[in-house]
């Protein structure tokens, strides 16, 4: 597999280590978006979190949840994200989550800054996307 992060993972590419488990690891991002960008990654390669096994999902999140205080050090918020496939913005096919410490001056805005086509739902679409989200099928 020619994934950059299970490189990583394998000791085969450098990284600056912040955080291990035995599921999971967190690292500083190569190309940060703030100062102490941080990226954390189950050690098993998935693409998306659905494919996820629960037992890495929860190590997966509760090293973002000790990240999050340890980057919020370094500003007074943070923006956790993830790209969940290729058409979300996903760059590689690894789940990975970013933690990027947030200041009111760093220029970026809210998430509902990056649409700029955003749909204007009826209450019958409203209802008919819940009940679908809603369907366990």
């Amino acid at each position: 597999m020619d994934c950059i992060f299970c490189k990583i993972v394998q000791g085969k590419i450098p990284t600056r280590k912040i955080m291990e488990t035995e599921k999971t690891l967190a690292f500083l991002d190569a190309f940060p978006l703030t100062k102490g960008h941080t990226l954390v990654i189950p050690k098993n390669h998935y693409v998306k979190i659905q494919e996820m096994k629960k037992e890495d999902n929860i190590d997966l999140f509760d090293t973002v949840r000790v990240m999050v205080g340890r980057t919020e050090r370094l500003a007074s918020s943070s923006l956790i994200a993830i790209h969940n496939g290729k058409e979300s913005g996903q760059e590689v096919p690894h789940v990975h989550v970013h933690i990027i410490p947030r200041n009111t001056d760093d220029g970026a805005g809210p998430v509902h800054s990056m649409f700029r086509q955003r749909p204007k739902l009826t209450d019958s679409e409203f209802e008919d996307l819940a009940q679908k989200l809603r369907d366990k099928n």
